[in-house]
């Protein structure tokens, strides 16, 4: 094992521990970390001695702050199509992951965002500790969330998953819990002992057993408590109603949440609010993963993206322009492209209407 691979992978007990290693990049995700990840997973899945999977992320800071989207940026600007091959291989890692026979565990330590969430939160044993932040923070630049993010979401209690997908908010250990993004809350300084004990199990049943005898409660989190106007506000049929709603109910924090919204990509919050309610009706994670592959692929090819990734990571002036500037400028054909077939460029994860599963 080279300690320079950007997923390092060894084996302790019966535990195929794979680490995102780029720890000053916060093990921020490219093609070549989805490669290796999948190509780990095929070995892991075909050695009988491995019982399961330990996802964990190198350095302090946390498990992976998403993908590499100043790469993305670059991308874009250069015309490339790079991105939507990385997304591809991506996505398909992601349903993978959700699919994956044996445990996978993923410690959810510190910043899990993006693309963090897509390789930790499909698996089947998520943990997060009190270091925990949580978001999928894709209105922000320009961009709408993936990597199975809006079948996460839409999944949430409510219309949880509506208001942290339109605000981008990180959420700690007990929403994260509470949305469903997570199974279980132990202490950052028991994740020692529970990896030790990890490498003692022998069997799946022992794995899941193992995690929950060391979770504990969780601290007390904030979305529990804003339940009423959440559900109340962002039940509405558009953005701007939502906004309006928002701005008009009296509490402090729904006011806040409406003027961070404002601050957003317009048409990625009418895209993502689209996608959200898409994905309820559509019949699991893989035709959710077909269709953010269509959004995807139209987001990259506008102005949104670029211009929020520059905002935000490159100049960081934290001042986007974005185009149209204004909710009342998207127009419902602007949001309905997002969502037409791709032809032969389709990801192709689940049958298209009318297709048998083997067609």
């Amino acid at each position: 094992m080279n300690h320079e691979d950007p997923v390092l992978s060894h084996t302790e007990g019966r535990v195929r521990h794979l680490t995102l290693n780029r720890p000053r990049a916060l093990n921020a995700l490219n093609h070549a970390m989805v490669r290796l990840l999948a190509d780990a997973l095929d070995a892991a899945e075909a050695d009988e001695a491995v019982t399961a999977v330990l996802l964990t992320g190198a350095g302090e800071r946390g498990l992976c702050a998403g993908g590499d989207i100043r790469a993305v940026r670059d991308d874009a600007l250069a015309g490339g199509t790079a991105s939507l091959d990385f997304w591809r291989d991506e996505y398909r890692l992601n349903a993978r992951i959700a699919r994956f026979p044996k445990p996978y565990v993923a410690l959810m330590d510190g910043i899990v965002m993006g693309g963090g969430v897509g390789v930790s939160a499909h698996g089947s044993v998520r943990i997060v500790t009190e270091r925990s932040r949580v978001a999928m923070p894709e209105t922000g630049i320009g961009f709408v969330p993936d990597v199975g993010g809006t079948y996460l979401l839409a999944a949430a209690p409510g219309e949880l998953g509506t208001h942290l997908a339109l605000t981008g908010d990180p959420v700690g250990a007990a929403d994260a819990l509470l949305c469903g993004l997570a199974d279980h809350f132990v202490p950052a300084e028991g994740l020692t002992a529970l990896v030790a004990a990890l490498a003692a199990c022998t069997t799946p049943e022992e794995i899941t057993a193992t995690a929950q005898r060391h979770a504990r409660p969780a601290p007390d989190g904030e979305l529990a408590g804003h339940r009423g106007w959440i559900d109340a506000c962002y039940a509405a049929d558009t953005v701007e109603e939502i906004v309006d709603r928002l701005a008009g109910h009296g509490d402090p924090a729904a006011k806040q949440a409406a003027e961070t919204i404002l601050a957003k990509a317009p048409t990625s919050l009418k895209v993502t609010l689209e996608a959200l309610r898409r994905a309820r009706r559509l019949d699991g994670l893989e035709a959710v993963l077909d269709q953010e592959f269509r959004v995807s692929t139209v987001a990259f090819a506008g102005r949104d993206l670029i211009e929020g990734v520059r905002a935000q990571i490159v100049d960081k002036d934290r001042d986007p322009r974005w185009q149209p500037a204004r909710l009342a400028e998207v127009t419902d054909e602007d949001v309905a492209r997002h969502f037409a077939p791709l032809g032969d460029r389709e990801l192709g994860l689940a049958p298209l209407p009318g297709e048998s599963s083997e067609g």
